[in-house]
């Protein structure tokens, strides 16, 4: 019988211990090509922010050195003149103190009443909900202008539609010269920026209120937590970078939204009591042709605009709460 001798088995091949090349980086010429393309697309905002913002601005601060009337070309400069003659003037004095107590009053009118509806319109079954939002935010969809002739109607003191209700209620001894009385005539005008701006700001704690997830309601109701306490505990925590966003927001644009309804509505009367920053700026440069004084007035302005923002940002900071 023959025999044969066993073959060893094969071994396999040993592994392939070259490390692999590694990935190729992209070619300097693609990003400079980027780059290049972001920068032609930035470019037109970039320029129009600078010809429309920076130039009048870095002006207003330039002007407010000099004084001119506006229209002769005698400019002299006079330095810090301007500013130090806003400190003896009273009816610029005024004229702060108005501003100061609208966005104080306006803002926590606002504010308050825009997430009490909030509130109400997002966590309670009402009916017809979707037209109470449409009507309260009606207001701010209308020009300043169109507000300012519809609340002017409203204080007309013969045929407004305040006095006309409260003679008809028999209410005669409450009528009031709304527009025409020193003591009234600012928060008249309060009353006309709450109403336009109510509605929006209601709109958006709306938005913000309606991503809480409704578990977390279930969970603190079944902790025996009241509705007042969720939305102090619960829902005012998880939107308090959503409202921190629109004070800041609102506070600028009341000083501009104060002036235009000022100027349509009063113009600054009676004898200056109704006077904002804004509108005494635009009086003393375009009708008192005190333009450079005018120009310090609107560096006041945009400090002040500048300082309330930071001191708003920096008294409602704390750590964003996530759900």
């Amino acid at each position: 019988m023959r025999t044969g001798t066993a073959t060893p088995l094969s071994t396999p091949p040993a592994p392939d211990k070259r490390q692999a090349p590694p990935p190729a980086s992209p070619r300097p010429g693609r990003k400079r090509g980027n780059t290049g393309f972001v920068l032609a697309c930035l470019l037109p905002a970039l320029v129009l922010f600078a010809v429309f913002m920076v130039v009048p601005t870095v002006n207003v601060f330039r002007m407010s050195l000099y004084t001119w009337s506006g229209f002769s070309p005698d400019l002299r400069f006079v330095g810090l003149d301007n500013f130090s003659r806003l400190l003896d003037d009273d009816q610029f004095v005024r004229a702060f103190q108005n501003t100061v107590a609208l966005l104080v009053v306006v803002t926590v009118v606002t504010m308050g009443s825009g997430l009490f509806l909030a509130a109400i319109m997002t966590r309670q079954k009402l009916r017809g909900r979707g037209l109470y939002r449409f009507v309260l935010y009606i207001p701010n969809v209308l020009s300043v202008v169109v507000i300012a002739a519809i609340f002017s109607a409203v204080y007309d003191q013969k045929n407004g539609l305040l006095n006309g209700t409260l003679r008809l209620l028999s209410l005669d001894s409450w009528q009031q010269i709304w527009l025409g009385d020193q003591k009234l005539v600012i928060y008249s005008v309060a009353i006309a920026m709450v109403w336009q701006s109510l509605g929006y700001y209601m709109v958006l704690y709306m938005a913000g209120m309606a991503s809480i997830p409704e578990e977390l309601y279930e969970a603190s109701a079944l902790d025996g937590a009241s509705a007042v306490r969720q939305f102090f505990a619960l829902t005012l925590p998880l939107i308090w970078q959503t409202l921190r966003t629109t004070l800041t927001f609102f506070i600028m644009s009341s000083v501009n939204l104060s002036f235009v309804l000022v100027r349509a509505m009063t113009g600054g009367g009676p004898d200056g009591s109704s006077d904002v920053l804004l509108n005494y700026m635009y009086k003393q440069a375009y009708t008192n042709s005190s333009y450079g004084y005018g120009m310090a007035i609107g560096v006041v302005v945009f400090a002040f605009s500048f300082l309330v923002s930071l001191l708003v940002s920096r008294a409602t900071r704390r750590e964003p709460l996530q759900f």
